[in-house]
């Protein structure tokens, strides 16, 4: 009895030494399969040169949205940062580049506003919405003219556009509130006798 329950020991320790040794084999060889350094790098696509991994994707349009909710609030600081983090999620977004232009137009930063421009008519080209827009950057920055060239453009591609024909209107008032002396100066740096 004493032999047969040694053969019974013994049989049931190699069985679990050896369910050991297999165990261990199977974890060893899938911890060999994660190591990073033996798989392969992906191939970068011929087109863009992205690898798979690089892309991503971005579910919403929300930084274009709170940017113009913010921009219509009067909160143009922060409609320019929701609409700079649009145009690097998605640089070919034109509606995006248009919006960081405008909020540039309102925080004063015309050099970045004309950087925004010129993207959005490399995507787009000259279209009413954007000459329009610039037209209005234009009248903010006091240069009527160019202004007027910008809206004249913009009305010649779409003749009834009525914000087009509102911000002539616009302009058109405005310059009959230009206050200038007899000599042509700017009144406020000469008396102009009123």
């Amino acid at each position: 009895m004493q032999r047969t329950k040694s053969a019974v020991f013994v049989g049931v320790c190699v069985e679990t030494v050896v369910r050991l040794i297999l165990v261990t084999s199977l974890a060893l060889l899938a911890a060999g399969c994660n190591q990073t350094a033996l798989t392969p790098s992906p191939v970068p696509n011929p087109v863009t040169g992205q690898n798979p991994g690089d892309v991503k994707y971005y579910p919403s349009d929300q930084p274009v949205r709170l940017g113009t909710q913010r921009f219509y609030d009067g909160n143009f600081g922060l409609a320019q940062q929701y609409f700079q983090d649009a145009v690097e999620k998605s640089p070919n977004d034109v509606t995006a580049w248009i919006g960081l232009a405008a909020s540039y137009d309102r925080l004063g930063r015309f050099d970045l506003a004309d950087r925004a421009y010129a993207a959005a008519a490399k995507f787009e080209g000259e279209t009413p919405r954007l000459l329009n827009n610039e037209g209005y950057s234009y009248m903010l920055r006091g240069d009527l003219k160019a202004a007027h060239a910008k809206f004249q453009a913009a009305l010649r591609l779409e003749p009834s556009n009525q914000t087009t024909l509102n911000n002539i209107k616009l302009l058109n008032s405005s310059q009959n509130f230009i206050e200038r002396s007899p000599s042509g100066e700017p009144c406020g740096s000469v008396d102009c006798g009123q």
